[in-house]
């Protein structure tokens, strides 16, 4: 199988298995400890573990998106940032 055209570097691999870990270790939890700890945050509203999983995703990709565009491509500071962001998240969202 010819997965050339995806662009496959070692990057893109562990990219992709610290996601896939990321969900198997959320239905670990959800399997060991069920109903996801609803709680209602700063945002307001009620979430629970996968959706500040979600939200810690997301607001990560932006932060390294904007990190390519205002300072550069080394990306070693925005994963930093991006981990302190999500350890936030799942503290108080």
């Amino acid at each position: 199988m010819d997965l050339s055209w995806m662009a496959w570097t070692w990057h893109t691999a562990a990219f992709f298995g610290v996601i896939f870990l990321l969900l198997v270790g959320m239905g670990v939890w959800e399997y060991a400890r069920p109903g996801g700890a609803p709680r209602i945050g700063v945002l307001g509203f009620e979430t629970t573990r996968g959706d500040r999983l979600f939200v810690s995703l997301l607001g990560s990709a932006f932060i390294c998106l904007a990190w390519l565009g205002l300072v550069g491509s080394s990306l070693w500071w925005a994963l930093a940032l991006a981990l302190v962001y999500a350890v936030l998240v799942f503290r108080w969202v």
